[in-house]
């Protein structure tokens, strides 16, 4: 077990990636902070971590609200007494931050623009600030934060969420280069940057109500060489390669788990 009785925030740990992620954590044995919005989804996936024979808690929190994260900090602290690492999953896309083929290119959403930037980039910036700390007085702490194929190319539509991510990118190398420069390998920040996984975000985007591919998701699968679209569980091994001491060598990273996604120039 490769993070036997480590405890490890995931922020976002409702979603389906989050799923994903909190029950590969707790099957390398660390305790898992699951940390949401919604107390009940929260606890229904602590639940089924304890059917499992792991360990975790429910933590109600906006990752864009401060005091909150402090509280759900202290939860943690008052029953664990450290926390070794955190995984900065909350995020996604809203319509405020799409843009569609027929929008005017200059009559853009701003408000819903920057909601979906902060969501994204300031939702992993402050849980950082908050858990950090904690983080810094373990042996070996990570921070992994959740980017994407949009940073790294243009992706039509989703330019708020985008922005975000991009923003995400730049912050986990300097981050990575701060923490690592005041703590040596102590602590670590890396970053995943899956490629197109079906969510309850995008699936709309991708998928008909038929469970056929819409005219973007086929194209995604045309650029995608393997040709299909990512199953969650497949982010676990990168995600707990980077929690693990088994990457201690390794900060500001971003791993692309993408089927080729990233690489493919289309021809």
């Amino acid at each position: 077990m490769l993070l036997k009785d480590k405890v490890i925030v995931v922020t976002g740990g409702t979603g389906i990636l989050g799923g994903a992620f909190v029950r590969g954590i707790a099957a390398e044995g660390a305790i898992v902070g699951i940390l949401g919005r919604n107390m009940m989804a929260a606890s229904q996936r602590v639940n089924q971590i304890r059917e499992m024979g792991g360990k975790a808690i429910a933590l109600q929190a906006d990752v864009l609200d401060e005091m909150e994260l402090i509280d759900a900090k202290n939860k943690i602290l008052e029953q664990f007494q450290r926390i070794d690492g955190l995984v900065n999953a909350a995020g996604g896309n809203m319509p405020e931050g799409v843009v569609d083929p027929n929008d005017n290119i200059f009559k853009m959403d701003m408000a819903g623009m920057k909601k979906v930037n902060d969501l994204n980039l300031w939702g992993t910036i402050i849980p950082t600030q908050v858990f950090g700390e904690e983080i810094s007085k373990s042996d070996s702490g990570s921070v992994v934060n959740i980017s994407s194929m949009s940073s790294q190319q243009a992706i039509t539509k989703v330019l708020g969420y985008s922005l975000g991510k991009a923003g995400i990118d730049c912050y986990t190398k300097w981050m990575a280069t701060e923490i690592a420069l005041r703590y040596g390998d102590r602590v670590r920040v890396n970053a995943i940057a899956p490629g197109f996984f079906l969510t309850e975000q995008n699936r709309a985007l991708l998928t008909n109500s038929d469970g056929s591919f819409t005219q973007r998701g086929s194209r995604v699968i045309q650029n995608t060489p393997m040709g299909r679209l990512g199953v969650p569980s497949e982010l676990e091994g990168a995600l707990i390669w980077l929690l693990s001491s088994n990457s201690m060598f390794v900060t500001g990273a971003i791993i692309n788990v993408d089927g080729g996604f990233s690489v493919f120039s289309g021809v």
